[in-house]
C-alpha cells in the first residue's frame, strides 16, 4: 500500500523492506531526528502489517503461545511479543495493544499473513478470531523512548511528519532490533537483547522456552549483537548482510545500517559472542569501533531500564 503522505511536498518513497512510505521529507536526517526527539515529529510506519485479535480467551491464549505474560493485560499497555520455534530461534514478531475488547498487533511488512495463518492454526478450541486488517495504520512517535500508536487516518495524525529514515538512525541507536533485518533464521532472544522487554523472564510453558532458559541461565549465548560506530570518512554506509572481519576471519554480519545526527554513521550487527568487546572491526570494509548491545556472557540488554 502506497501512504497518502506520499503526497505531500517533498516527501521521497523509501527503498526496499519500507517502500511505501517517506523516507524523508526533504528536510536534513538531523533536522528530521531532532523534530522526531523533540516529540513534535511522528514517523508514518503505515507499510506495517495489522492484525486484529477477538475473542473472550484472545489474552490467555496468547499468553499460552507467546514469550510474554499477557494474562491480565491492561487495557492501553503496548507490549512487545515472540513466537519461537521448539528450538528457541525467533519465528514472529509483533507489538500489540489490547483495548479491552480486541488485541491489535502489528508486525514488519509482508509478515502480517504468515503470522496470521500461524496463529490460526493454533487456535483449536479456544474462543478467539484473528485477521489482518487494512483500516488501521502505525504510527511512529518518541516520548522518554521510541514508541508506536495506531489511527484510522493517517491525514489527521497531529505533529510533522518525518521520514522513516529518522527513526531507523533512532532505532539503531537504542539497540533494539528488528525481525528480519538484524536476526537470521538463527537468532534465540538471548542473542540479540530482547530478554525482559519481548520475553517475560518469570514465564514459562511456552513453546521454545527452553532453550531460552538454558542459554539465560548458563550463559554464554552463541552470538551478541553490538552498535557499530562506523567510520565517518566513508561516503558509503555498511550494506545489509556484509561480512564483519576481525582481521581476516569472518565474527559476524550487519543488520541495521543508519546515519545518526549525533553519533554519525552506526549500524547494529550479529557477531560471535567471543569476539573481543574492544576489538576494531571491519564492517563491509569500513573500520567500526564496539559499543556493547548484549551482555556477552548473560545475553542481556546492557542498556539500563530494557531488562524489565
Amino acid at each position: 500500500m502506497r501512504s497518502p503522505l506520499l503526497d505531500r511536498q517533498g516527501a521521497v518513497d523509501s527503498k526496499g523492506l519500507d517502500a511505501g512510505v517517506a523516507a524523508h521529507y526533504g528536510s536534513t536526517f538531523a533536522a528530521e531526528q531532532r523534530s522526531l526527539l523533540s516529540g513534535e515529529g511522528f514517523v508514518d510506519l503505515s507499510n506495517r502489517d495489522v492484525l486484529r485479535i477477538t475473542g473472550p480467551d484472545r489474552l490467555t491464549w496468547l499468553h499460552s503461545l507467546t514469550t510474554q505474560y499477557l494474562e491480565g493485560l491492561a487495557a492501553g499497555r503496548w507490549t512487545d511479543v515472540l513466537l519461537l520455534s521448539p528450538q528457541g530461534r525467533i519465528e514472529h514478531d509483533f507489538s500489540g495493544v489490547d483495548d479491552g475488547e480486541t488485541f491489535w498487533a502489528h508486525t514488519e511488512p509482508g509478515a502480517g499473513a504468515a503470522l496470521v495463518q500461524f496463529l490460526d492454526r493454533m487456535r483449536f478450541m479456544s474462543r478467539v478470531e484473528v485477521a489482518a486488517v487494512d483500516d488501521r495504520f502505525v504510527v511512529g512517535r518518541y516520548a522518554d523512548g521510541l514508541v508506536t500508536e495506531l489511527t484510522d487516518d493517517l491525514t489527521s495524525v497531529p505533529g510533522t511528519p518525518v521520514g522513516v529514515l529518522a527513526w531507523e538512525a533512532l532505532r539503531i541507536e537504542a539497540g533494539r532490533p528488528r525481525f528480519g533485518l538484524d536476526t537470521d533464521e538463527r537468532t534465540i532472544p538471548n542473542e540479540v537483547g530482547l530478554l525482559g522487554s519481548a520475553v517475560h523472564l518469570d514465564k514459562g510453558c511456552y513453546r521454545g522456552q527452553e532453550t531460552v532458559a538454558r542459554v539465560y541461565n548458563l550463559g554464554r549465548p552463541p552470538r551478541r549483537l553490538t552498535l557499530l560506530h562506523v567510520d565517518g570518512s566513508v561516503d558509503h554506509l555498511p550494506a545489509h548482510g556484509a561480512d564483519v572481519l576481525l582481521g581476516d576471519k569472518v565474527v559476524g554480519q550487519v543488520g541495521s545500517a543508519a546515519r545518526h545526527h549525533e553519533l554519525g554513521p552506526i549500524a547494529l550487527a550479529l557477531i560471535k559472542r567471543n569476539t573481543p568487546v574492544d576489538a576494531t572491526l571491519l564492517a563491509d570494509g569500513v573500520a567500526a569501533a564496539q559499543e556493547p548491545i548484549v551482555d556477552p556472557d548473560a545475553g542481556l540488554h546492557v542498556r539500563a531500564g530494557l531488562n524489565l
